[in-house]
C-alpha cells in the first residue's frame, strides 16, 4: 500500500521536471555541460571572472520592460492597427512580417516571436486563410532571427558580443548592414509570391492603452536602450528598472525569461572551462584560425547561436567574422535558434498533424537563407 500510495506522489515531482525540460532543453543541456566542465576544472577564484554581468543586467532590464509592455498589449494593438491597413493576403503576411522584423531589431527576436506569431495565427484564421499558415508562420521565424542582427539588442547573442568586445556602434551596424539588407530583399521576395486575394477583417472592439502605464513603460524602455548603448550604468537599471515595475506591474517581472539568463550564466561557466583545457583551446582556436565564419555558423546548428557565441568568443579576436556567423547562423536547424524552436511549438500546437509538412517546408527555407548568406559573407571576405 506504501508503495502504491507513494507512486502518485512520485509522478507529481517528475511531472514538472519533465515538463520543464520539454519547454528549456538549451538551458538543461547548459547546465548540464556546466557541471560536466565543473568536475575538470573545479571551481575557484577565476569562475567570477566568466561571467558577463553587464550582458546580463542589459538582458535583463530589456526583457523586464518588453513583458510590462506585452501586458498592456501595446505590441498587440499596434500590430493590428498596421494589419488592418492591408486589403489582401499578400500584404498582410508581408506586415506581419516586417512587423516581426522590425520587432526583433526593438525587442529581441524571441520575444518579436512571442508577441506577433499569436497576431500571425489570429489574421489568418479568422480571415479563413488557415493553409498559408506554415508559411506565414516559417517567414516570420527568419525575419525575427535576421531582423535582429542589425541592433545590439536585437539578439541576446549579440548584445553578449557587443558588450564582451566593446564594439563600437558604428562599427557594429556596418558590419551587419550588408546581411542585413540582403536578409530584407530575400524576404521581401519570398513574400511577394503570395497571392493577392481579398481579405476582410472581422472588427473588434479593443479597449485603448493606459496613457500613464504606456509613458511609465515607454520611458523604461528608453532607460533600457541607453543602457544598452552605455550611455547610463548598468547598476541604475539594475535598481531603477525592478523598483519601477514592482509597483507598476510585478507580473512583468514574473514574466521575464528567466530560463534565458540561467541560460546564459550555465554557458559561462561552460566555454570559460574549456578555454582552460590546453587541448581544447589549441583545437578550436585552430579551427576558427581557418575560417571563424564557416565554423561559427556551422558551431549555430548544432548547438544553437547564443551557446556560440559566448563559447567561440573565448577563441578569437575575429569579432567581425564571429557576429556574422551567430546571426546568419540563426536560421537553418530547428535548434539553430531559440526563437526556432518558440516558432515550432507555436505552430503545433494549432496544427499538431501536420509537424513533418512543416519541417520540410521550414528546412526548406531556413538552409536556402542559410547557403545564400553565408556565401555572400564568404564573397565579401
Amino acid at each position: 500500500m506504501n508503495g502504491a500510495a507513494a507512486l502518485p506522489r512520485a509522478r507529481k515531482f517528475v511531472r514538472p521536471v519533465i515538463e520543464f525540460e520539454h519547454k528549456n532543453p538549451v538551458l538543461c543541456i547548459a547546465a548540464l555541460a556546466a557541471l560536466v566542465t565543473s568536475v575538470i576544472v573545479p571551481p575557484d577564484a577565476e569562475y567570477v571572472g566568466y561571467f558577463d554581468f553587464r550582458t546580463l543586467t542589459c538582458l535583463f532590464c530589456v526583457l523586464a520592460v518588453v513583458c510590462a509592455l506585452k501586458n498592456i498589449r501595446f505590441f498587440y494593438l499596434l500590430a493590428k492597427k498596421i494589419v488592418s491597413l492591408c486589403r489582401n493576403l499578400r500584404m498582410s503576411v508581408l506586415s506581419l512580417v516586417v512587423i516581426t522584423f522590425v520587432g526583433s531589431m526593438l525587442i529581441a527576436n524571441d520575444m518579436a516571436l512571442l508577441t506577433f506569431l499569436p497576431l500571425g495565427y489570429f489574421v489568418l484564421k479568422e480571415t479563413g486563410k488557415e493553409k498559408y499558415m506554415a508559411f506565414t508562420f516559417i517567414m516570420q521565424n527568419i525575419a525575427a532571427n535576421l531582423g535582429g542582427m542589425l541592433t545590439p539588442f536585437g539578439n541576446p547573442q549579440n548584445l553578449y558580443l557587443y558588450s564582451h568586445f566593446a564594439i563600437p556602434d558604428g562599427e557594429f551596424v556596418s558590419i551587419m548592414l550588408p546581411s542585413f539588407l540582403l536578409s530584407v530583399t530575400l524576404i521581401a521576395v519570398c513574400c511577394l509570391f503570395l497571392p493577392a486575394e481579398p481579405l476582410t477583417m472581422p472588427k473588434a472592439d479593443d479597449a485603448p492603452l493606459p496613457k500613464k502605464r504606456t509613458a511609465a513603460y515607454l520611458a523604461l524602455f528608453a532607460l533600457s536602450i541607453l543602457i544598452v548603448f552605455r550611455s547610463v550604468p548598468y547598476l541604475v537599471g539594475l535598481i531603477v528598472i525592478p523598483a519601477a515595475l514592482f509597483f507598476l506591474d510585478k507580473k512583468a517581472l514574473a514574466a521575464v525569461d528567466y530560463p534565458l539568463l540561467l541560460t546564459f550564466v550555465c554557458f559561462f561557466i561552460f566555454s570559460g572551462n574549456l578555454s582552460r583545457v590546453g587541448a581544447v583551446n589549441d583545437l578550436v582556436s585552430g579551427l576558427l584560425n581557418k575560417s571563424t565564419l564557416v565554423v561559427g555558423t556551422l558551431s549555430c546548428q548544432f548547438i544553437s547561436n547564443v551557446p556560440s557565441a559566448i563559447l567561440l568568443s573565448r577563441f578569437t579576436s575575429n569579432y567581425r567574422d564571429l557576429l556574422v556567423a551567430v546571426n546568419i547562423g540563426g536560421v537553418g536547424t530547428l535548434i539553430s535558434s531559440l526563437a526556432s524552436l518558440i516558432t515550432f511549438r507555436e505552430y503545433t500546437s494549432h496544427n499538431p498533424g501536420r509537424t513533418k509538412a512543416y519541417l520540410l517546408r521550414f528546412s526548406a527555407f531556413s538552409f536556402g537563407f542559410l547557403a545564400v548568406l553565408l556565401i555572400f559573407n564568404l564573397l565579401l571576405l
